[in-house]
């Protein structure tokens, strides 16, 4: 690891970035160009100190899932966000899985959906970075972020969504994760995820030997919100089949008591969040 290049690279990268660039408002007047420290660090969900010592070469060596979340935060293309992981003496994710890395034009896109429920994760459920609406909306998750894995064992996952919607919630899982597979042999992280569900959910394992197929696409969802009632969303999906990664936006039609309600999660639900984009997952899609 070499920590000074390290540093270096971490000093300029968030030196380039204006706060607009990350969904930030730019508040009072800075002394110096681009992010804070400790904008950075909330980004990356990390602590201050942390990411300090990190700038200051005195930090310890970061973890890949931690270097995944500074890309994110730092904005950094593909070739930005090998060399980061290069200069830490990991290698780079590899092309053939999905990728962790959201390109910094698609966190330009969520930043922006001010008034809509959005999320970037992976084809099989792990979400890689949402906008404070989705945080409303779902909560985050913390460390385990794949929406499949929670479904299946986590009654806290089901209860955003009603009773009578679990059993169609739990086919439509499988038989997504199902295709995601096939798809992609050569790819452990479906794979193994499949094989712990099986182990650890009976009704995983019972719809997994249907063997139904069917890729996820435009739907309607309803959301049970502790706060605000029940949501009918439209769920809009958008494909990039190079990253193996989707765009999720859940909109509600204008005139109905859904986007009433909506628009009231916007100005309760966010109260108590700061405006940035929080990188961590929330509980499902």
């Amino acid at each position: 690891m070499d920590r000074a290049e390290l540093a270096d690279f971490l000093r300029r990268s968030r030196a380039r970035l204006d706060p607009s660039d990350v969904g930030l408002a730019a508040g009072t007047r800075r002394r110096t160009p681009g992010l804070r420290r400790e904008e950075v660090a909330a980004l990356a969900g990390m602590s201050v100190d942390y990411y300090t010592r990190l700038e200051q070469s005195r930090g310890p060596r970061p973890s890949r899932q931690m270097l995944g979340a500074l890309a994110r935060a730092l904005r950094l293309t593909g070739d930005e966000r090998d060399h980061l992981f290069h200069l830490v003496g990991e290698e780079p994710p590899r092309a053939e899985s999905a990728s962790g890395h959201v390109r910094p034009g698609l966190l330009l896109v969520l930043d922006r959906l001010h008034d809509a429920p959005a999320q970037v994760m992976t084809d099989y459920g792990d979400v890689l970075a949402q906008n404070t609406m989705s945080v409303a909306l779902v909560g985050e998750a913390g460390p385990e972020r794949n929406v499949v894995r929670r479904f299946f064992t986590d009654p806290r996952a089901r209860a955003l969504f009603p009773p009578k919607d679990h059993a169609e919630l739990a086919r439509s899982h499988v038989s997504h994760l199902r295709a995601v597979t096939a798809a992609r042999p050569g790819d452990p992280a479906p794979a193994r995820l499949v094989a712990e569900l099986r182990a650890k959910s009976t009704e995983f394992a019972l719809l997994w030997e249907e063997h139904e197929v069917a890729v996820r696409r435009v739907s309607t969802k309803r959301f049970v919100h502790p706060t605000v009632g029940l949501l009918d969303l439209d769920c809009e999906i958008l494909l990039s089949s190079e990253d193996h990664q989707i765009l999720i936006v859940h909109t509600a039609r204008p005139g109905t008591e859904s986007h009433e309600r909506l628009q009231l999660l916007r100005v309760v639900g966010l109260q108590d969040m700061t405006p940035a984009r929080r990188p961590h997952p929330p509980l499902s899609r």
